[in-house]
């Protein structure tokens, strides 16, 4: 394989670009909403007792 030679693939317009960088970015939201509802949940259901815990 030489250097000259451009690797074969598919090459994306500007609007693909876009539609994929903004895809990505819901899915982030998306999953650092479920992980913040996650932490919410398992803090409402361990109780205001655990804050006030003597070490």
């Amino acid at each position: 394989m030489t250097k000259d030679k451009e690797p074969e693939g598919i090459t994306l317009t500007p609007e693909q670009e876009k539609a994929r960088r903004q895809r990505n970015v819901a899915i982030g939201v998306a999953i650092a909403f479920f992980v913040l509802l996650f932490y919410v949940v398992t803090i409402a259901k361990l109780g205001p007792g655990v804050i006030d815990k003597p070490f």
